[in-house]
């Protein structure tokens, strides 16, 4: 698989809370950081996630935005 997203980042599946249509599911990508994302429970289970299992964090953002205290 190739992607255009520059931003690929390699984990396992932490958790996946599934509600009536959409899951969210938390990927552990190593040194203490997770990433959770919000996919439909059919791409869920399409993609046979599970806890344990990897997975990539995909990140394609036109803009992203910066704050500080």
């Amino acid at each position: 698989m190739r992607l255009s997203a520059r931003n690929q980042l390699k984990g396992k599946v932490a958790e996946i809370k599934e509600g009536a249509v959409n899951a969210v599911v938390t990927i552990d990508i190593g040194g203490g950081n997770q990433i959770t994302s919000v996919i439909t429970v059919d791409s869920a289970k399409a993609l046979g996630l599970k806890a344990g299992s990897e997975a990539y964090a995909v990140i394609k953002a036109s803009s992203v935005m910066v704050a500080v205290d």
